[in-house]
């Protein structure tokens, strides 16, 4: 499965360029707030037990370090990776009092480790971002231990048409709203388009099944404004 968006030479790296200092109030902007809570319900599924690691991929800022490192009472270790330099620096400085955070600058299609090294893969808000989420699918497979778990928290698609409706009037605010308040527009119309043009839940299963995981599932949250996918490496 090949993005176009995602596959017009630069168009990401420019965008989070724009934003990365910005980042956590964009994420507001795009769910008024909820993002935070849909982020909880991701640490409440995982259910890390101590001394289990974590990869984070498109990591951002490093909200679900932050939550799985409290859940685990900072006894666990942390890898943050994200193609971003910027996002990164701000990542280490909002997270700084954590010392058990590794923090990797590397897209999901290619992490530089080794295989078979995590008990939990998360993504969250970045698979969509990808130019090749069949590459940063099987990226994921391979850095997990046998038995360990992938979990994807992504914008989705909407089960109730009334409530579609409403959601994509929203939408079409959003790239406004991002110029009145952080003065841009163009990533907000490109974040927008990637959400419209992303796989639905079904296809997003399919795509985990051809990369090998197993007991693949999909939670929706906020009627399917965003779902959380589930699968296994056995």
């Amino acid at each position: 499965m090949q993005q176009y968006l995602q596959n017009k030479k630069g168009l990401v790296q420019n965008v989070f360029n724009k934003v990365y200092d910005r980042y956590d109030l964009m994420n507001d902007l795009m769910s008024l707030g909820v993002h935070r809570l849909w982020k909880k319900n991701l640490l409440n599924m995982m259910n890390p037990s101590l001394n289990q690691n974590l990869i984070d991929v498109a990591c951002g800022t490093g909200d679900i370090a932050k939550l799985f490192l409290k859940h685990v009472n900072k006894l666990s270790e942390v890898t943050c990776v994200d193609p971003n330099e910027g996002m990164i620096s701000v990542g280490k400085n909002k997270l700084s009092k954590f010392k058990n955070i590794n923090w990797i600058n590397a897209p999901a299609e290619k992490i530089p480790l080794y295989d078979n090294l995590f008990d939990f893969y998360t993504i969250s808000f970045g698979l969509r971002n990808t130019a090749k989420i069949h590459k940063a699918i099987a990226e994921a497979y391979r850095v997990l231990k046998p038995g360990g778990r992938f979990l994807c928290l992504e914008f989705s698609k909407i089960q109730n048409t009334n409530f579609e409706k409403i959601y994509k009037n929203y939408s079409k605010l959003i790239p406004s709203i991002g110029k009145l308040v952080v003065g841009e527009k163009q990533p907000y119309e490109y974040l927008v388009k990637s959400i419209e043009n992303f796989a639905n839940q079904e296809e997003l299963i399919d795509v985990m099944i051809e990369n090998n995981f197993k007991k693949c599932s999909y939670r929706n949250l906020s009627g399917g404004i965003v779902s959380i996918h589930s699968g296994w490496k056995i």
